[in-house]
């Protein structure tokens, strides 16, 4: 068995739930220990191995979270708003570090979030990809040099089985230039346009969703002024990178001072 701190998972069923375990399950520093899913699926009491279309691995598919992150060091959670913040509060009583992948958390929700790191780490983020975490940190860069002349896109595009618009990568866009602009996205962001919507309110910073087929995530951040347009783009064509930072940040969180960080604190490159 492999080293290292023991990790649940959530949603074991799920696109990502099947792939977070497979990466976990393949590292020698971390090893799986339950994986977990609603009350009343189909995979409830099964082997894990046997309901992924593989062989027995021992593990039994759980609908209790309590037993499983009692016995866990980290849980790492891609599921619903209303799963992920119950699951906060068992985590932080089990005292495990909390990675959390779910989007479309909502004001109420994330104050929940904000009791549980009084008590545990937690380690949420829109997108754990390096990739799109640069994409980030260049996208507040660009923003805090260009001026209101340029009006700020953001176009995403998923698989047609995800639920949210606009995606929690395209809000973490969004917020990071916000952020580099000094202005608040609550108050700029455009999210619909239908109809006879009027002209583009300067300053505005608007949002485009694409849903279809299989597309595992593409996100471009548009610069558009008169003459000239700047695209940054991240494509990502495996969900396996999604998988490696979520593990990356569970291995961080551990000895960590309890709290909220993101995936830029995982990769030191948070700016002061």
């Amino acid at each position: 068995m492999s080293q290292g701190p023991g990790i649940v998972v959530t949603g074991a069923s799920g696109r990502m739930g099947q792939m977070l375990i497979r990466t976990i399950q393949d590292s020698p520093r971390a090893h799986l220990i339950a994986a977990l899913e609603r009350p009343g699926h189909d995979w409830i009491g099964q082997d894990l191995g046997r309901a992924m279309g593989g062989g027995e691995n021992g593990i039994t598919v759980t609908d209790d979270p309590l037993e499983a992150f009692a016995r866990a060091q980290a849980i790492v959670d891609f599921t619903t708003p209303s799963a992920t913040v119950a699951f906060a509060d068992l985590a932080a009583q089990a005292r495990a570090v909390h990675v959390i992948g779910t989007t479309g958390l909502d004001t109420s929700d994330l104050t929940r979030l904000k009791a549980a790191a009084r008590h545990a780490v937690i380690v949420r983020a829109g997108n754990m990809s390096l990739g799109v975490n640069l994409l980030t940190q260049l996208t507040r860069q660009v923003a805090a040099a260009l001026d209101e002349d340029y009006d700020i896109e953001i176009i995403e595009a998923h698989h047609n089985q995800k639920v949210d618009a606009p995606s929690g990568t395209a809000l973490m866009l969004g917020e990071a230039a916000a952020e580099g602009r000094g202005v608040s996205l609550d108050a700029t962001s455009d999210r619909g346009r239908d109809g006879i919507t009027g002209k583009r309110r300067r300053g505005d910073i608007g949002f485009s969703a694409i849903r279809g087929g299989d597309i595992v995530g593409e996100h471009d951040v548009m610069f558009a002024a008169a003459g000239e347009r700047i695209i940054l783009r991240h494509v990502a064509s495996d969900r396996a990178v999604f998988a490696r930072g979520a593990l990356k940040a569970a291995l961080w969180g551990q000895g960590r001072e309890p709290g909220e960080y993101d995936m830029l604190d995982v990769l030191g490159m948070k700016q002061s």
